[in-house]
This record gives structure tokens, C-alpha cells and sequence, in this order.
């Protein structure tokens, strides 16, 4: 069962991205108007936005928090170019009565639009990686914690085509891994999606894998969470969902040298089609034993594997808020067209939806 709240975020335009923090009591919207805006969950079970404010000067693509420990501090990144690090003046409030947030830094390497922007894994201490378009993902590191407006570029690691998103690995025990998404159109170019490990004896990122069977525009990976698993699980979000297994090699299996990557065992546990249509999001729950995704039909499929690691779909959820069946057969074909070149083969409609309002109106 689903209980469903709309919430008047009030955004001038489009919004691409929400981020809850550690605890989820608290989110994050940003938007195409530029301006990042802070909701808490009240007692009364209502969210209320506490900060609205102007972060860039171009749209803004992602949000994000990082782990509480550091304190109330979330990155945003921009079609401006760059990206910036906000903090929470706790006790502090504006002439408004909204609370305070302070840009504590503003990171300006990029030559391009950044298009993501994620905290690394606590364990790892505050590192802050982004990618952009130029096809280069920057690692920064906050020496001091206290002082977060000191923030030194790490590494870049050089990708051979535009960055889109990325996902840090969680695992406490193997090395640490991004996994790096590319919206580049071409399919001469190749896999879409490229593993990176940090090699710690030769103190630099090596790409690990490609996942050579992913060729569409990738809009967003994530990795699950690792609760036990000798293996790694990736999703990845293009035309439709992709879920990769990466199980480690030894390093006897894999014939390498210490000063070099994990090589891994990659396996396609599942392509999950009920799109039928651009999937822009995907998100694991905490345990990496159900992942939600969204899509241009304006609905959030949540998939989940049985004991025979087969991935079914088990709910779906309208922009509405309401329930809607995840059968197949319930689309209704349209239209069909056959082609002119006698060979009988038929291009076929099928509707997935109806819109009712304009704001129903898929975006791209």
C-alpha cells in the first residue's frame, strides 16, 4: 500500500533532482530557476520548506547530502559550470524566519556544464566527487572538517566521453570504486559505463571495466547498497533498467599485478523494459534488495528479485499518486504502420498513458 503526498514545492521551473539526507527527515529540491530549497518533516507528518535560496546562475542539476557527521552540508552542481558546498548555520535564521545556509565553497574547475555531484562513502572521510560534460570526474578532499571552505583537487580521471552521473561504491571492504554513466548519443561509442577502482599501491584511479552492453545515453547509475555480498550490483538507467553484477576476481583468476585494477567477473542480472521509454532515475532501498525507478511514462516501478534471482515488478505508482497495474497486457495497441519496402515488417503504438493536466507533459 502507498500513501501519496504532493508537496507545493513552488519551483519557477523544472525540477531535476530531490535528495533526502542520512535520516530521511529532511530533503533537498533543486531546479531549473537556479535555486536549491530545504523541506523537514514535521510532527504533523507535513514537509516545510525552512530555506529557499539562489545557488547558481544556470539550472541546476543535482543535489546532494553529505553523511551528518560532517554536519547539515549538501553540494549542488550547475549548468553554470560549477560546483558549490553549502552549510547549515544551525540556530542561526534569515530576516524571513527561514534557517540559514552559507556557501562555504565554489568549485570552479570545470570548463563544462557539471552534471553530477556525489559525497564519497563515509568511511572515506569528506571527499567530493563531480563530473561534466568535458568528460573529466574531479575528486576534491575537505583536509579539515571544521573548515569547509578549504577543498583541494585530488584526482581527474580523464573519460573518454561526456559524464552524465556517477555513483560512488559503499563497501567497506574492496577498494573504492565510482561508476561513471555517459549520455553521449553516438552508439559507435561504445559501452556507456565505466568502472573505476583506486589502486592504493599506485596511489591513482585505473578504470577497471566496461560495460560494453549498455550503448543507449545512460541518465543515471547507482550502486547498491553491499549488506554481506561478495559481489557488487550496479543500475544503471538508459532506455530501460540494467542491473550488472561485478564479482571480483583473485587476483591469481585474473592474472594481474598488484599495482593494478580489480579485474571482474560481469554479469547482466536483469533488463527490465516496462518503461517502454527513457528511464532518467534509479534508486536501491537500504538493504540493495529493491530498486525504484522512473521514467517518460510518468510512473515509479519498484523491482524486486525472487529466491531464483529472476526481477519482477512489484508495484507501480503514477504521477498522481495513485496505483496502477504493472501487467503488459494491459497496453493497448494504436496504431500500427508498416513500411513501404515490402518486407512486411510493422513499427507498432502503444499507448501508455493518457494526460489529463499539462504539467503531466513528459520532459526531456
Amino acid at each position: 500500500m502507498f500513501v501519496a503526498k504532493k508537496i507545493p514545492a513552488e519551483h519557477k521551473d523544472l525540477i531535476h533532482d530531490v535528495a533526502y539526507d542520512f535520516h530521511g527527515r529532511r530533503m533537498a529540491t533543486c531546479s531549473s530557476d537556479q535555486s536549491v530549497k530545504v523541506w523537514d518533516l514535521g510532527d504533523d507528518g507535513q514537509w516545510h520548506c525552512t530555506a529557499n535560496w539562489k545557488t547558481h546562475s544556470g539550472s541546476v542539476w543535482r543535489v546532494t547530502w553529505a553523511h551528518p557527521e560532517f554536519g547539515q552540508v549538501i553540494a549542488t552542481c550547475s549548468f553554470d559550470r560549477t560546483a558549490a558546498v553549502w552549510e547549515e548555520l544551525v540556530g542561526e535564521c534569515t530576516e524571513h524566519g527561514q534557517r540559514s545556509w552559507v556557501k562555504r565553497t565554489s568549485l570552479v574547475d570545470s570548463r563544462t556544464s557539471v552534471t553530477d555531484v556525489k559525497f564519497a562513502p563515509k568511511h572515506l572521510g569528506l571527499h567530493l566527487t563531480t563530473c561534466s560534460a568535458d568528460g573529466v570526474v574531479r575528486i576534491y578532499e575537505a583536509p579539515d572538517v571544521m573548515n569547509l571552505s578549504q577543498w583541494s583537487l585530488q584526482h581527474e580521471i580523464a573519460c573518454r566521453l561526456s559524464c552524465s552521473c556517477l555513483s560512488w561504491n559503499h563497501s567497506r571492504v574492496h577498494s573504492p570504486m565510482i561508476a561513471v554513466g555517459s549520455d553521449d548519443p553516438s552508439p559507435a561509442g561504445g559501452g556507456k559505463v565505466q568502472i573505476y577502482e583506486y589502486v592504493d599501491s599506485a596511489r591513482k584511479w585505473l578504470k577497471a571495466e566496461t560495460i560494453l552492453t549498455v550503448t543507449d545515453p545512460v541518465r543515471d547509475v547507482e550502486f547498491a547498497p553491499n549488506l554481506g555480498r561478495s559481489y557488487h550490483m550496479l543500475a544503471i538507467a538508459s532506455k530501460d533498467v540494467t542491473i550488472i553484477t561485478l564479482k571480483p576476481l583473485r587476483r591469481e583468476q585474473a592474472g594481474g599485478q598488484q599495482s593494478s585494477s580489480t579485474k571482474f567477473e560481469l554479469r547482466q542480472a536483469a533488463q527490465l523494459e516496462e518503461h517502454h521509454c527513457q528511464v532518467w532515475r534509479v534508486s536501491w532501498n537500504v538493504t540493495g534488495t529493491v530498486i525504484a525507478s522512473s521514467g517518460d511514462d510518468g510512473c515509479v516501478r519498484l523491482w524486486k528479485a525472487n529466491y531464483l534471482d529472476n526481477w519482477k515488478c512489484i508495484a507501480v505508482l503514477r504521477g498522481d499518486g495513485s496505483n496502477a497495474k504493472s501487467d503488459p497486457s494491459q497496453q493497448i495497441p494504436v496504431a500500427v504502420a508498416t513500411n513501404g519496402g515490402g518486407s512486411g515488417a510493422a513499427t507498432r503504438y502503444y499507448q501508455l498513458g493518457t494526460i489529463s493536466h499539462p504539467s503531466q507533459v513528459a520532459w526531456h
